[in-house]
């Protein structure tokens, strides 16, 4: 007879209470190993349940609309083997019943060696990465539990760590690799944990830290003043609030405005369009502004850096990854364009056209949202002459464009109307000088006049 095994949500990082937007399987289904279950909403992205194993879903105790946190029970699965397996399971059950303690003597004892040993969050039996590191000795430990969000690591490279005692990391803001452990060949206990928590906060505020005692923002009762509707912010915004309002204390914003004439351009893209819509695309003004941006990061590579965690030093980036702000029902997301360096107009209109339409519809993936280089935010569509916008921390600077708008312009002769483009830079002043900053802009200004310098 085959075996059951409950399905749980596994890691998925910082959230909980995730919303089920859409389910994947049926019961009776025949699922496959890491075959996507059920996909959950979460930080401005998506992300899929997979199946634990291969085998038969026999009961799904979900439906879209649920709310599910880390280690609930989606449903149960009957899994592929032979009653073999069972017995074995069996077998190894009576032997553990056999070393259970049978005075109150070896339970003291057995409590005793219990507490510095993390419990199983749940009673679902261990994965092969949770197995037990208690062997002998000489053994080395086994890799520790990989969390949702850190799937793309190397499970060896991550600190060895409970479940238990990775949560409660999840939940104070610790990052555990800074942690030093004082268990078995380094594992984290949770008195180490609560140890680098005190020791960071009797430290004084490093150089990267924002250092402000802020006042807290006082309360009103609105509804003594006229009639008032209290309407709760989205998922997106709730989870981007709090780091937008740390990028805008902790960094020292300063914004350089400038404008492009894209007369040139601008006919350019509109000879290209037919090219474009044959290619199932369409050739945008952003195409050629993440081009530009691409120039000018690769002419000044000092926007293309990040300053360490410590402010000392700074992190040169080879690469040349470009975010570009999408406006969605539900709030602002930043999915990111990769390797725009070594892409042509045109694959970058069909990469950020499949970007941009999945990004309003929720499917992007938390992945495709991080690794940016430098963002771009573009309100040219909507309107305005100029704006401020605010730094994706750790980047160094973000883009901000507004309307082109038709200028008279004298061109030594007469006035011509030219189209003009207006440019709002943002740039971290604790690494960027204003002098670098209006050089920015102009050379990315000279690349969008003449299109024919992005060939060069």
């Amino acid at each position: 007879m085959s075996k059951r095994q409950e399905i749980r949500v596994p890691d998925i990082g910082d959230f909980d209470k995730v919303p089920v937007i859409e389910i994947l399987v049926a019961e009776g289904d025949r699922i496959e190993a890491e075959q996507s279950l059920l996909t959950l909403e979460s930080d401005k992205a998506t992300m899929e349940v997979p199946a634990p194993a291969a085998g038969t879903l026999v009961s799904l105790k979900v439906k879209e609309g649920d709310e599910l946190s880390e280690g609930d029970v989606i449903g149960e699965m009957e899994l592929d083997g032979e009653g073999e397996d069972s017995g074995t399971s069996s077998e190894a059950s009576t032997e553990a019943a056999k070393d259970e303690p049978t005075s109150k003597e070896d339970e003291a004892a057995s409590d005793a060696e219990a507490k510095d040993t993390p419990a199983p969050k749940h009673e679902s039996a261990p994965s092969s990465s949770e197995a037990p590191s208690s062997s002998s000795d000489g053994e080395d430990l086994p890799p520790p539990p990989v969390p949702f969000g850190e799937m793309s690591e190397d499970p060896a490279s991550l600190p060895h760590a409970s479940p238990s005692v990775r949560r409660l990391a999840r939940e104070l803001g610790v990052d555990l690799s800074r942690v030093q452990g004082s268990g078995r060949k380094g594992r984290i206990t949770e008195d180490d944990l609560k140890a680098h928590v005190k020791e960071r906060m009797a430290a004084p505020a490093s150089a990267g830290g924002s250092g402000l005692n802020v006042a807290e923002a006082p309360s009103v009762d609105f509804s003594k003043y006229g009639e008032t509707e209290e309407e709760p912010l989205s998922r997106i915004k709730r989870i981007s609030g709090p780091n937008l309002h740390r990028n805008w204390v902790s960094i020292p914003h300063v914004t350089q405005f400038d404008e492009a004439d894209i007369t040139e351009m601008e006919a350019f893209r509109k000879a290209s369009q037919a090219q474009a819509e044959k290619a199932g695309t369409k050739m945008t003004p952003l195409v050629f502004l993440i081009k530009a941006v691409v120039a000018a990061l690769a002419e000044f590579p000092q926007f293309n850096a990040s300053l360490s965690a410590d402010g000392q030093s700074l992190i040169r980036k080879k690469y040349f990854h470009v975010g570009v702000a999408v406006d969605t029902p539900n709030g602002l997301v930043v999915p990111v364009l990769r390797d725009c360096d070594r892409k042509g107009l045109i694959e970058l209109a069909q990469e950020l056209t499949d970007l941009s339409t999945r990004a309003r519809d929720g499917k992007l993936k938390g992945d495709e949202m991080k690794g940016g280089c430098f963002s771009i935010s573009s309100l040219g569509g909507i309107g305005g002459t100029a704006f401020t916008p605010i730094i994706n921390a750790p980047e160094l600077a973000i883009l901000g464009v507004s309307r082109a708008q038709l200028k008279p312009v004298w061109d030594g002769e007469a006035f011509q109307p030219r189209l003009c483009l207006p440019l709002s830079l943002s740039y971290d002043h604790r690494v960027i000088d204003g002098a670098d900053a209006a050089r920015f802009t102009r050379f990315l200004a000279s690349q969008l006049e003449d299109v024919r310098r992005m060939l060069l």
